[in-house]
């Protein structure tokens, strides 16, 4: 095994009076967080070194090829409150790529309904204020009665009274404040666990109130459009990685992939030594004034010094939550809309990907169709075969259309530890950025942003990671959602 000493005078920069700066940053994961806390560091002049793992960048939002077609591991999407996910969209400029619904509007199918056939109805907002903005929609939502609709109401009224951010919150779950707030079952199915499923990953009685409430005050309760819809109209790879990887490049990280962090150890200097590997007998000792470690909590937990938590076994504590995808390519269009959620079906969402993966460019009447199961304990570990047999005849149910469409393709994503879980007391296992080593800051969506496990969680904790290694060394640097805001 060779080892060397990387200090990299060839990117050496200067400060604002053309003084030599050798400031360093290493960031050890190239996920969302980990991408903008090195583009954060790197604009405010530092030299930035990434580490990732894998061959690519993205984390857990990535892309992969099937034969002709380029796959989504899962469908991701993102609402227009997320301020940081958008900044980080437009950093990499890219936001054209993933643009936003002009307006809330969620097609929801029951197969429930006793005629036997799908009832649709809708969850759109109006061009109204909170909280008249969803009036109309909840007065006409089919899947509710009359006095079901009017009780959601006053629960919203009063979720908007809590604060997220009380402790109390935390240890209760969000299915009993419901029940409490005169909620059926089946509102909870038709509509609070309809949303929450999908942006919390658990069930309502599988959640903190502190986090639904988080959820719905942003997105539902907060601004008219703070819950209009937008997702990636190309593969995320390309946002993720690709343009995040020319990104970097233009600001002058070095990346390296297949490079994975052995260990970070102080230096008697001030500082820390990260040890790299990049295969069996290989080595890199790099030196660093601050490090983001941006890697999952286990991970995390493997690699902390001693002394950098006071309780470094709690990030073991913090679960994880499974999201299973599959994925449907049918040899004509059976699906109209660019997605839709399901009611009565072990069925979730349904989003059409046939442009995006390229199939559309392939000719064809062909539709390529990925399905979303979040919290999905029951069904992770199943064989395909299973699957198969269970969700093509429901989503016969749901589209007749597809009753005589021929399977052309059908295959399965599974992400075991997808999100951490959001589970009752959760919030006081998270640990924000700083830690107790001077220059070691933490970066992750499982960490304290406020936010349940998303794409703009991750960014958040990206953003604060790298605020505060550059305020403890003394750095200027800007708050991008503060400036986003103005």
């Amino acid at each position: 095994m060779t080892a060397r000493t990387t200090t990299r005078p060839d990117r050496l920069r200067t400060d604002e009076a053309g003084r030599p700066d050798g400031a360093a940053a290493v960031v050890i994961g190239g996920g969302l967080a980990g991408i903008t806390a090195a583009l954060e560091l790197a604009d405010a002049g530092l030299d930035v070194t990434l580490l990732e793992g894998r061959p690519r960048l993205g984390g857990l939002a990535f892309s992969f090829r099937r034969g002709e077609l380029t796959i989504d591991n899962g469908q991701h999407v993102y609402l227009r409150c997320c301020t940081a996910y958008q900044w980080f969209l437009d950093r990499l400029d890219a936001r054209h790529l993933a643009p936003l619904q002009d307006r809330l509007d969620v097609p929801v199918l029951d197969v429930g309904h006793p005629s036997g056939r799908p009832r649709l109805g809708r969850l759109r907002r109006a061009a109204l204020p909170v909280p008249l903005h969803l009036a109309a929609s909840l007065a006409t939502y089919p899947h509710l009665s009359l006095a079901e609709r009017a009780k959601v109401g006053r629960a919203a009224l009063a979720l908007r009274g809590l604060d997220p951010a009380d402790p109390a919150l935390d240890g209760v779950d969000f299915a009993t404040w419901l029940r409490r707030h005169g909620q059926s079952p089946r509102t909870v199915e038709a509509l609070w666990d309809l949303v929450g499923i999908a942006t919390l990953n658990a069930t309502a009685d599988q959640a903190s109130l502190g986090l639904a409430a988080m959820v719905f005050k942003t997105g539902l309760l907060s601004e008219p459009g703070a819950a209009d819809i937008g997702w990636a109209h190309v593969p995320l790879g390309e946002l993720h990685d690709t343009r995040a990887r020319a990104a970097l490049d233009a600001a002058g990280v070095r990346t390296a992939l297949r490079t994975r962090a052995a260990r970070i150890t102080p230096r008697a200097d001030g500082g820390w030594h990260v040890d790299a590997e990049a295969g069996p007998g290989t080595a890199e000792r790099l030196d660093a004034d601050a490090v983001v470690l941006a890697v999952p909590q286990r991970e995390s937990h493997g690699l902390l010094p001693e002394g950098a938590l006071d309780d470094p076994d709690r990030l073991l504590d913090i679960g994880t939550a499974p999201i299973l995808n599959l994925h449907v390519v049918y040899d004509r269009t059976v699906l109209r809309q660019p997605f839709f959620a399901a009611l009565g079906s072990p069925v979730q969402w349904v989003f059409d990907r046939t442009d995006s993966s390229g199939l559309a460019a392939r000719g064809g009447a062909g539709q390529y169709l990925a399905v979303s199961q979040s919290a999905a304990q029951d069904d992770i570990d199943r064989p395909v075969a299973e699957l198969r047999e269970r969700y093509l005849p429901e989503l016969e149910r749901l589209l007749p259309a597809a009753r005589g469409a021929v399977v052309e393709d059908f295959f399965v994503t599974r992400e075991r530890t997808a999100t951490f879980a959001p589970t009752p007391g959760v919030g006081r296992l998270r640990p924000p950025a700083p830690t107790n080593a001077p220059g070691l800051h933490l970066a992750g969506a499982w960490t304290a942003t406020g936010w349940p496990a998303t794409m703009e969680g991750a960014v958040r904790s990206g953003l604060s990671a790298a605020g505060a290694a550059l305020s403890e060394l003394g750095r200027p640097h800007r708050d991008p959602l503060r400036e986003a805001a103005v």
